[in-house]
């Protein structure tokens, strides 16, 4: 069947800003100045400001985000980094490939975001780092993140690359942690035309350094007091992420909207005891629905995707396997039953339609056959 409700239809979003991005790639182009210089400076100002960190600093991708930010701590080979098992791969394949181990926490059964309450029994004299995941566009609740990485000298590296612009506490998540790391793959909220990333942080020195080590750790011309990487932003990018971030708030306000409008919907589909809804903790002052998440009861959630997906309604799992339970990560000894919270949630949440552009009759038509499905 033809697609009725699309998860994400970005045409839609590109259509009002077409020709102003057209011009753009077309100076660009004329210019033949394509890797950092003037438009990604310009994008770095404006993603620090709209994050309330000091600096930001531009790179080609959320992963890659999260990596610089571990060399430049120089974390790596016998260090241990705690994160969540319940996030995408990147995350903790970022730990894996500056050589250290990932430790993982079971998660918040409420937000799906780490537990603080199971961090301190996990940290060892290895252990170097924090990077709690803002998951789905709600901020991890990082008060108590913040009390026990101060406590322990550890690096806390904000992994909010679902999360531009969430809030907690009122303060904007990737300002709160040493590093924030975010995404612009184009599903994103802000997503570009391919891959790019930015960090943020508060520290002039960090912001030094990063942007040493995303050019191969040089200094000058040919002249490398670190051994960094390829990480560099091009200009095409920063450029039509800055036509973007204009009206990310407004597109911000939509998914709001919609996800507000979903639970008038299912809660008229009287589905209360079959399906869950995403909440919203009372510290997430700014939940922006990079996804819209549910969880389907009584082992349903594979039938009912499958039956959504033949009715021509995009849906999709998020996630399907626990990190602790991934091949690549087997050597760690993960087993199932270490994290129970995580390993539950993985059979359950499923993604719906919640970008800014789509409609109330789309969401009419999932909710109805999601009614249909579980009567």
């Amino acid at each position: 069947m033809a697609m009725q409700v699309p998860l994400l239809d970005l045409k839609v979003q590109y259509a009002p800003i077409k020709e102003e991005i057209l011009k753009e790639i077309s100076e660009i182009c004329d210019q033949q100045a394509f890797i950092l210089g003037p438009k990604v400076e310009k994008l770095e100002t404006e993603v620090a400001a709209y994050c309330q960190s000091n600096y930001a600093v531009g790179v080609t991708s959320g992963s890659d985000a999260l990596i610089i930010a571990l060399m430049v701590e120089g974390i790596g080979a016998g260090d241990e980094v705690i994160t969540t098992p319940f996030t995408f791969f990147a995350t903790a394949g970022a730990i894996a490939r500056v050589g250290a181990k990932p430790v993982f926490v079971d998660i918040d059964p409420v937000t799906y975001n780490i537990d603080p309450a199971k961090i301190a029994g996990k940290i060892t004299k290895k252990t170097k780092a924090i990077i709690p995941v803002h998951l789905f566009g709600q901020a991890a609740d990082m008060d108590p993140i913040m009390e026990i990485a101060r406590a322990n000298n550890l690096i806390v590296i904000e992994d909010a690359c679902q999360a531009i612009g969430s809030e907690y506490k009122g303060k904007r998540v990737g300002s709160i942690g040493d590093y924030g790391a975010f995404s612009f793959f184009p599903s994103k909220n802000l997503g570009c035309f391919g891959d790019g990333g930015i960090v943020t942080c508060n520290d002039p020195e960090k912001a030094k350094l990063l942007k040493t080590f995303r050019n191969h750790g040089q200094s000058g011309t040919y002249m490398h007091d670190y051994v960094g990487g390829n990480f560099r932003l091009d200009a095409l990018q920063a450029a039509i992420l800055s036509i973007k971030l204009r009206s990310l708030d407004d597109w911000s306000k939509g998914r709001q909207a919609n996800a507000a409008e979903y639970r008038k919907l299912f809660a008229a589909a009287d589905l209360g005891d079959k399906i869950q809804l995403p909440q919203e903790a009372s510290y997430s002052v700014r939940h922006i629905y990079n996804q819209f998440c549910i969880r389907v009861a009584d082992g349903k959630r594979d039938a009912l995707r499958a039956n959504l997906l033949e009715n021509g309604i995009g849906c999709a799992v998020y996630y399907p396997l626990s990190l602790h339970m991934q091949n690549c990560f087997a050597h760690l000894g993960g087993k199932a039953g270490d994290f129970p919270v995580s390993e539950k949630a993985c059979t359950e949440i499923m993604a719906l339609p919640i970008y800014a552009e789509s409609t109330t009759e789309q969401r009419e038509i999932v909710v109805d056959a999601i009614k249909k499905f579980m009567k």
